[in-house]
Parts: structure tokens; sequence; C-alpha cells
């Protein structure tokens, strides 16, 4: 006995299980708004600083700087070691980064000068 089935076979176009389009996206509106809120509302979000680091507000300014220098002067020794190992586009925006690191440690020099001039 031969049975005629059809090549696919015939459904309902719409599935109880498909939301509809609006459904969808009001769907993903809420998500959205949920995980990523607007601009406003971050702005309106109290700010509160984090006390997992902080800087002992009795230190003077000069002490402050010179910490400055010291650090700014240990990456820019850390980006010239790693310099000596790359090549090509990694090497130049590694030389890029320690021009930078070297100008904001002249700076800092030149805010120490200020606060303590050389005699």
């Amino acid at each position: 006995m031969f049975k005629v089935t059809p090549n696919p076979p015939d459904t309902d176009p719409t599935s109880p299980y498909e939301p509809d389009s609006k459904t969808l996206n009001e769907a993903a509106e809420r998500a959205l708004a949920f995980h990523f809120p607007s601009t406003a509302d971050i702005k309106a979000t109290p700010r509160r600083p984090s006390h997992l680091f902080t800087v002992d507000p009795e230190a003077t300014t000069e002490t402050l700087v010179v910490y400055l220098v010291e650090t700014l002067a240990s990456v820019d020794v850390m980006v010239h070691q790693l310099v000596d190992h790359l090549d090509g586009g990694s090497r130049n925006a590694l030389l890029g980064i320690s021009n930078s690191v070297m100008l904001a440690e002249i700076t800092a020099n030149r805010v120490l000068d200020q606060i303590d001039p050389p005699t």
C-alpha cells in the first residue's frame, strides 16, 4: 500500500512558540534598558568613591609628585625592556607610549621644580 506524503510535509505557518516582532522588540528594549542604563541614569546616580586604593589625604603635594615621577620613570624602563622584544607596528606603538610617558615625566618634574626650586 502506498501513502502520499507531501515533501516537505504541510505545516501550520504560524507557530505558537514564535513571538511576533512587536513582542520580541519590546523584550529586547527591556533587556537593553536593564543592562545598559541611559546616560541620564548614569549621571543621576551619585558617585561613590572606592576606598580600595586610596592616597593618604595628609600626603604633601611634593610627596605625591615625587611618587608620580618615580612611577613614570619605572613605566618608561618597563616599556623600553618590552620594546627590545617586539618588531613592526607593535614596537612602534610601544615607542609612542614610551614617548607619552616621557612627556608626562618631564611635566611632573617641571611641577616638582616649581614646588621646590633647585638651588
